[in-house]
């Protein structure tokens, strides 16, 4: 409840459009999922999530964190291919830290402008 309410405050104060959409996160226990919204028109634009990561050979997955950060490169990639560049950074009412940091950490180095 209390992370809905912080992430409508949020919300109050940014909006993504066509040109520069909102990178908006939702972190669960196991995974995280990030997915580029332009508002205006209330469509998806590009969406990720560690759900689509390849396995690695060994069987064991990285950490949390270091799969967040490859879920903001991989965002970042879909993006540029689709001529994103910049984009509204959208925490979902999480602190900025852990896994978040790293998926925003993430898409900065595939390229993207947050």
């Amino acid at each position: 409840m209390n992370r809905k309410r912080r992430h409508q405050r949020v919300r109050a104060k940014i909006a993504g459009t066509a040109v520069r959409p909102r990178l908006s996160v939702f972190r669960s226990n196991k995974y995280v999922y990030a997915q580029l919204i332009d508002d205006r028109a209330g469509r998806t634009l590009a969406a990720s999530s560690d759900l689509k990561l390849p396995r690695s050979t060994k069987g064991k997955k990285p950490a949390k964190a270091e799969r967040s950060r490859q879920v903001g490169e991989q965002l970042a990639k879909v993006a540029l291919e689709r001529q994103i560049k910049a984009a509204v950074f959208d925490r979902g009412g999480y602190k900025y830290h852990g896994r978040v940091k790293a998926l925003a950490e993430g898409a900065r180095q595939g390229g993207l402008k947050l």
